[in-house]
């Protein structure tokens, strides 16, 4: 049965690239507006005061607004950092400028002192290629996110472009649902 939804969601994954490709620069940079806009909005990022998010990628949605305005609210933003064995740590970033690209080439935070607590997120914002609207997210297939929120039980929020909804993802057991999906549309 894994073979078989594994070999569904590459091709899924294929699909969505292709889309992706054809998605133009300015349908991003509003679309990505419209996104920032609707989270800000949420309930939950009002009453948040750890947040984590991601570094967006040039295919995501632009999240630059939403690590900023976490900053500048006094929020404890947290992101990604991928560490061994295909795990990933959520550390504190009270500087943009502190970031460098980690193993994948994403930016991430350094390490933080040794003995240094990370307080556990209160609304995690989570990056995928494709997601549906009842919470299955299509990530590039590595893993990591679905290992993080298994043992993190904070608020989670997909951002998704509009073109890149659909109706119905493959999943697997290990696939971890998400509360909200915010896009565009």
């Amino acid at each position: 049965m894994y073979d078989g939804v594994r070999t569904e969601k590459q091709r899924v994954r294929q699909e969505i690239r292709m889309i992706s490709k054809g998605l133009s620069p300015e349908y991003r940079q509003e679309a990505s507006r419209e996104i920032t806009r609707k989270v800000l909005a949420l309930p939950s990022w009002e009453k948040a005061k750890t947040v984590m998010a991601f570094r967006s990628m040039p295919e995501e949605p632009d999240t630059q607004d939403l690590l900023e305005t976490a900053l500048r609210e006094g929020k404890t933003l947290l992101l990604p950092r991928c560490l061994d064995a295909g795990k990933m740590a959520a550390l504190p970033v009270k500087d943009l400028g502190e970031l460098r690209p980690g193993r994948l080439g994403i930016q991430e935070p350094p390490l933080p002192e040794e003995g240094t607590a990370v307080p556990e997120p209160d609304l995690i914002l989570v990056p995928c290629m494709a997601a549906s609207p009842n919470g299955i997210r299509l990530g590039h297939g590595a893993g990591y996110y679905d290992r993080f929120l298994a043992s993190h039980h904070a608020c989670t929020v997909c951002l998704c472009f509009r073109a890149l909804l659909r109706g119905d993802l493959p999943a697997e057991e290990t696939d971890i649902p998400i509360d909200f999906v915010i896009s565009d549309g």
